[in-house]
């Protein structure tokens, strides 16, 4: 068990570090306010940082995001590499890979997930894979061009783990299913959301900026795929994918998707929603990590030159004492999600590993950006202050991949092989 990052590894996290400390200042983020940066997003991609996802692998990416939580930048980078990226490099055909991973490694697509709460239900047709269902809120989902939709589908249970999907799969179900000699296995489905036009545009200058990252401002959209599947054969008649604005705790332009009737393609095949599951765990874990680390590198820096009594608030005991702990903290949330993320990267069993990162980035990332806040004392109160914004990433981050007693129960049911 190595964590020590490779060169290329290294390279690319002191290459992520420099774009995020140029562009993403406090500055250039009150000024943006809950839009996605365009500009940085462009400065990103032109690098090749997340095209270079694929050589560095997960390892890589969680250093690539502890960079930008250190910075809360306001672009889709853990989206797109967890969701988008990462996935179709692992689990597409040959052709899906050659198709969808130029626009994902140039910007030109952005991906995101519907992992969380919500349900879609999937439906096989003479042509393909429909989806309906619905997520109240999938982080950067305004800036989307692409989305990953885990849904269930009806198998055989003679046949299953051999990707042979009952023709009439549908709903999540498997009550009766089961009676019938079928069994629900979760897929991973990818719907473009853009694949028809939109009705409605997502930002209020129109269109999209940045190559699918949208600037300040959104509408609802609208996508009404009539006439075409995903993979660009026949469909079956009209659905729709809409879009609506939600607001969140962390600036992630985030929005609720109802899908109705949508073409999809499917992703993978069994195992798929695990996989890409875990390694999204692992790769927010490690944004968790940046946010918190970036909280303490304030705090050092407050409580250094400001003094109490005559002497700075760090020398202090209880002002230590706190620190410690909150150090000790992202040590954990760090040092848990680099050693996910290799297993991975290795190909060995990593489920619960992710499931422990996860627990961590929820359960001390809270306490970790509480104690950032509490150390600057009144000015920690005040929501303009910088200190401010990584409070609310680390509560965001807490709420998108907990709640923290459901991810031990999890692991209980993993550890004790109650899951699957």
């Amino acid at each position: 068990m190595d964590f020590a990052p490779t060169v290329e590894q290294g390279a690319a996290r002191e290459l992520a570090a420099e774009i995020f400390g140029d562009l993403s200042t406090h500055e250039r983020l009150s000024a943006l306010g809950t839009g996605t940066d365009a500009e940085l997003w462009k400065a990103l991609c032109a690098a090749g940082l997340p095209a270079a996802v694929e050589e560095i692998g997960l390892v890589g990416l969680v250093l690539l995001l502890e960079e930008q939580g250190r910075t809360t930048a306001q672009v889709p980078l853990a989206v797109t590499c967890a969701y988008g990226v990462l996935p179709v490099a692992v689990h597409g055909t040959a052709e899906q890979r050659d198709r969808l991973l130029p626009a994902l490694r140039e910007g030109t697509a952005v991906a995101t997930g519907a992992f969380g709460s919500g349900v879609a239900t999937a439906r096989r047709t003479a042509h393909g894979w429909r989806l309906s269902g619905a997520f109240p809120a999938v982080p950067w989902l305004r800036a989307a061009t692409h989305v990953l939709v885990p849904a269930d589908v009806v198998v055989w249970a003679h046949e299953a783990g051999a990707g042979h999907e009952a023709e009439a799969a549908q709903g999540t179900d498997a009550g009766p299913a089961a009676s019938a000699g079928l069994r629900a296995e979760p897929r991973c489905f990818l719907v473009d959301v853009h694949a028809a036009g939109t009705e409605a545009d997502r930002t209020e200058g129109g269109g999209t900026e940045g190559g699918g990252a949208e600037g300040s401002g959104t509408a609802d959209s609208r996508t009404e795929a009539a006439g075409t599947e995903a993979d660009g054969t026949a469909a079956d008649g009209v659905g729709a994918a809409l879009v609506e604005a939600v607001e969140t705790t962390a600036p992630w332009a985030a929005g609720r998707l109802t899908l109705d009737d949508v073409p999809a393609e499917l992703l993978g095949g069994e195992g798929t929603h695990a996989d890409v599951l875990g390694r999204a765990r692992a790769a927010f874990a490690g944004l968790q990590a940046g946010v918190c680390r970036g909280s303490l590198d304030r705090v050092v820096h407050h409580t250094a030159v400001r003094e109490q009594f005559g002497r700075p608030l760090s020398t202090h005991q209880g002002v230590l004492m706190r620190a410690a702990d909150a150090h000790m903290d992202t040590e954990a949330i760090r040092v848990t999600a680099y050693e996910a993320a290799w297993r991975y990267d290795q190909g060995l069993p990593a489920a619960t590993h992710a499931l422990t990162t996860a627990w961590w980035a929820c359960e001390a990332g809270k306490r970790v950006v509480h104690s950032g806040q509490h150390l600057h004392g009144g000015i920690g109160a005040d929501v303009e202050h910088p200190v401010h914004r990584h409070f609310l990433w680390g509560r965001q981050l807490d709420a998108y991949l907990g709640p923290a007693p459901a991810l031990l129960a999890e692991l209980g049911d993993e550890l004790t092989g109650v899951a699957g």
